[in-house]
């Protein structure tokens, strides 16, 4: 367990709600106050902690994974009971989505080395032929392949067409990077017909059922078709970018969105999970929030056809799902609604005697802060008939409406998610061991870790979760374009072009185009399992200058203050904040500055403040700031922002 402290909390919170103290009070807001601190630790301890166990697991410099290929993410260490010493494409695109993610928010050249692995590797695991078929013939779907890259011919639940859209939507990311930073040539070259093969595939296929992300039901799975959709959408976009087309992609992608309304039961206020099936379940499925959290576009609003995060569609979900869990597992017992539960698969599920997931959990949390992000952005939080439920479960005087950032209902509504999601964040911080290892599932009856160990899906999903909490988001994926269901749904379907990937040399010297100091890293794409070779022509960074510019207007008298959880901070206490310069103020840019030198790889946490010549302090508002220093060769960096009012 990770601490006594976490377990206090739960059942302060549970205690709290079924006596029903008033709304608000004192008590509610010292208990959030105590929670968020509990989280902010956790995630501050978990974080390197969950990035170093990722990457220990992908080949072939991964130390937990000896063996493994160049590029190959290795669901988890463990060979025996289960054995997950394999590769899956399914949890190898969203595990390296995170990379790529981590990688563009904080230039980290040691990060680069492993997402041109891993494009490499994919480029090579789409020429393999495989029970599911070839190259150009459905072979795409396998689910699974063995840790060296070559076909796992066992009997499994195949095809599974979630795959290849991530996998697009991942090197998407990239690609995009590189463009933008005026690396287009390496994109169009070496990224984009690893790409183009996957896309398709969704094309082709898109409209065939097929296994779900458990590998358990045949059927139309939502969190499959949704992804699809994201895929086909994005990856048209990347197309124009590189001067391309993907006529098929912009023809398929209307009609997948337009399958995907079936998914919705406004009877049930859920999303069914799995339909062109008949397994006897409920509906009800982690499947469905997963599905909405991979397709959060920053740039969208709620919009419901796309089951965004916020939207009072994926409340609803929410809800529901989350609520199927409350009354089967022993460790939920006596939490009342409104109080964050551990999360499983689906309340049918039997697999290891049917438990809680810890990445299920996570992203119940991660869907209400991709929620909050949205609000915080547009300025408004929208409750309607269908997510009415959803707010009254945590906020009892709730009623339909629009509630401005401005009012205080939007402020007791908003603080009321934020609690609920950092309730789901330390269920994950009460049941993961104290070393930070988080397995696939925890004991609905003790939370004692089960199933396999060190699951790498597992540190994706918090490293996520943490960041989206911190206001760090992906780029959007053209959502707000894309959103508008076709009045006739069609079964269709397109072919795409398929071809083989190259393998070869990723070009050296391709950092940011902002001026971070070139580190020079040559690795010969061979999927050989030898480790990349690497020479830098600047020496690592031993430390880095961190400068902090901060938009935010003030008045004579006031200074703006940066306080977090480091002693360099602080550590959390205002007479030891440091202060920021003024010397640059204007009406038209009032920017605060400062630069702090910090270890490179240092996790922060942090926030601004405002102190009046008296003494007052001033907090900016939730959620705590946070920011990874790149461990590098950039001795000097820039973050920027506004004050979160």
């Amino acid at each position: 367990m990770y601490s006594f402290s976490s377990l206090l909390v739960l059942g302060c919170l549970a205690f709290q709600s079924v006596v029903g103290l008033p709304e608000p009070s004192r008590v509610q807001e010292r208990n959030a106050e105590i929670l968020k601190r509990s989280v902010d630790s956790f995630i501050a301890t978990e974080s390197p902690i969950a990035l170093r166990n990722l990457l220990c697991n992908i080949g072939s410099s991964g130390a937990c994974v000896s063996g493994a290929a160049s590029g190959l993410v290795i669901a988890g260490p463990g060979k025996a009971n289960p054995d997950y010493f394999y590769t899956w494409t399914r949890d190898s695109a969203l595990v390296f989505k995170t990379i790529v993610d981590t990688f563009i928010a904080t230039y980290d050249s040691s990060l680069q080395i492993q997402i041109q692995n891993y494009i490499t590797a994919q480029a090579k695991l789409q020429t393999v032929n495989t029970p599911s078929g070839g190259p150009s013939s459905g072979g795409l779907a396998e689910p699974k392949y063995n840790a060296d890259g070559s076909a796992f011919t066992g009997s499994w639940g195949r095809p599974q067409r979630d795959g290849p859209a991530l996998r697009a939507t991942a090197l998407v990311a990239y690609a995009k990077w590189l463009v933008s930073n005026g690396y287009s040539s390496t994109a169009s070259s070496l990224v984009w017909p690893v790409i183009q093969n996957d896309l398709s595939y969704v094309a082709q296929y898109w409209n065939q059922t097929g296994f779900d992300l458990w590998e358990e039901v045949s059927g139309s799975s939502f969190f499959t078709i949704n992804a699809q959709h994201r895929a086909l959408v994005e990856g048209s976009s990347l197309a124009a970018l590189l001067g391309k087309t993907c006529t098929y992609c912009d023809s398929q992608a209307p009609q997948i969105l337009c399958f995907l309304q079936k998914f919705w039961s406004s009877s049930q206020s859920l999303v069914i999970a799995n339909i062109n099936q008949n397994n006897g379940r409920s509906g009800k499925d982690a499947n469905s929030i997963l599905g909405s959290i991979q397709t959060f576009d920053p740039t969208a609003a709620c919009d419901a056809t796309t089951f965004q995060p916020c939207s009072d569609r994926a409340l609803a979900n929410h809800k529901t799902t989350t609520d199927a869990f409350r009354s089967i597992y022993s460790i939920n017992s006596g939490i009342a609604q409104g109080v964050a539960v551990a999360v499983g698969r689906y309340p049918e599920d039997s697999y290891f005697g049917g438990n809680p997931w810890y990445l299920n959990t996570l992203a119940a949390a991660e869907q209400l802060y991709d929620a909050l992000y949205t609000w915080n952005r547009q300025g408004s939080i929208t409750i309607t008939s269908v997510s009415l439920a959803f707010f009254k479960d945590i906020y009892s005087s709730a009623a339909v409406g629009t509630y401005a950032s401005s009012t205080s209902t939007y402020s007791s509504l908003y603080n009321a998610v934020k609690t609920y999601a950092d309730g789901y964040m330390n269920v994950v911080a009460t049941y993961a061991q104290s070393n930070g290892s988080l397995s696939e599932q925890f004991s609905r009856s003790n939370g004692q870790p089960l199933s396999a160990y060190d699951l790498t899906w597992s540190y994706a999903a918090f490293l996520t979760a943490a960041a989206r909490r911190a206001g760090v988001v992906p780029s959007s994926w053209g959502e707000p374009t894309a959103s508008s269901v076709p009045s006739v749904c069609q079964a269709t379907s397109a072919s795409g072009t398929y071809s083989t990937a190259p393998t070869g040399s990723f070009p050296t010297s391709q950092t940011p185009g902002t001026g971070v100091p070139t580190a020079t890293t040559t690795q010969t794409n061979t999927g050989t399992t030898s480790a990349p070779t690497s020479t830098a022509t600047c020496t690592p960074a031993t430390s880095v200058a961190v400068t902090f510019n901060e938009l935010v207007t003030t008045i004579y008298g006031q200074t703006i203050k940066i306080v977090g959880d480091v002693a360099t901070l602080g550590s959390w206490k205002t007479a030891n904040a440091i202060a920021l310069s003024a010397s640059g103020y204007t009406a038209s840019n009032p920017l605060w500055t400062v630069t702090i030198s910090f270890a490179p790889g240092t996790v922060i946490l942090y926030k601004f403040i405002n102190v009046a010549s008296d003494g007052t302090v001033t907090w900016e508002k939730d959620p705590n700031r946070s920011y990874t220093v790149p461990a590098s060769c950039a001795t000097a960096v820039t973050v920027s922002g506004s004050w979160q009012s």
